[in-house]
C-alpha cells in the first residue's frame, strides 16, 4: 500500500514526445549584450544632435559659404529625417536584447503577441551590421581628407563625433550572435504561428 501511494506521488517522468514538442524558452542574453546593445544607442546620439543643430541654423563646423548647401528647406528636412532613422535603427539594437525581440508587443496591430521567428531578427540585425561595418569602415581617415568647407574646429568636431560610428556594426554583429545562440532551437524557432 506504502508502495503504491509513493508511486503517485512522485512526478511522471517526462517523455521524449513531450520534450521534443516543446523546446525550452531562450536563455537570458548575457550581460555583455545588453550593454552592448545600450552602447548602440548612444553612439548615433552625438551625431544626430550635431545635425539638429545644422537644422537649427548653426553651421556647426562649417563655414559660411561652406553652410549654404545645408541651409535650405530640403537639406534641413533630409537631416532631420536621417537624424531620427538613424536612432530609430539604433534602439532597434535593444530588441535582440529584451522580450520585445522575442514576442512582438501587444499593441502592434495584427501580429502582437505572436512569437518573433529568430530569422525575422537576425537576418536584418546582420545585413545591418554588415552596411554599417562597410559603411563607417574609412571614418577613421577623417583627417586625412581636406575639408575645405570647414573651419579647423569644425573639422575636429565632426571627426571626434563620428569616430563612435565606427563600432555601430562590429558590437551590433556581436549582439545579432548572441541572440541567434539564444534563440537557436527556442520555442520562437519552432513555432508554426501564421
Amino acid at each position: 500500500m506504502e508502495r503504491m501511494r509513493a508511486r503517485r506521488e512522485q512526478p511522471a517522468a517526462p517523455t521524449s514526445a513531450s520534450t521534443s514538442t516543446a523546446p525550452a524558452p531562450p536563455l537570458p542574453p548575457p550581460r555583455w549584450a545588453i550593454r552592448a546593445a545600450q552602447l548602440i544607442t548612444l553612439l548615433a546620439l552625438p551625431t544626430g544632435l550635431w545635425r539638429l543643430a545644422m537644422v537649427c541654423g548653426f553651421p556647426s563646423g562649417y563655414t559660411a559659404a561652406g553652410f549654404v548647401p545645408f541651409d535650405t528647406p530640403g537639406s534641413k528636412l533630409w537631416m532631420l529625417t536621417l537624424s531620427v532613422a538613424c536612432e530609430l535603427l539604433a534602439l532597434l539594437s535593444l530588441g535582440l536584447v529584451r522580450p520585445w525581440g522575442e514576442t512582438v508587443p501587444r499593441w502592434i496591430p495584427v501580429i502582437g503577441g505572436r512569437p518573433v521567428r529568430p530569422p525575422a531578427a537576425v537576418v536584418p540585425a546582420a545585413a545591418g551590421a554588415l552596411a554599417l561595418t562597410a559603411l563607417w569602415a574609412a571614418m577613421p581617415l577623417w583627417w586625412t581628407y581636406p575639408h575645405p568647407d570647414m573651419t579647423p574646429a569644425g573639422r575636429l568636431l565632426v571627426g571626434v563625433i563620428y569616430q563612435p560610428l565606427v563600432l555601430w556594426g562590429p558590437l551590433l554583429g556581436a549582439v545579432t550572435v548572441s541572440y541567434y545562440r539564444r534563440t537557436r532551437g527556442s520555442r520562437t524557432a519552432h513555432t508554426n504561428t501564421p
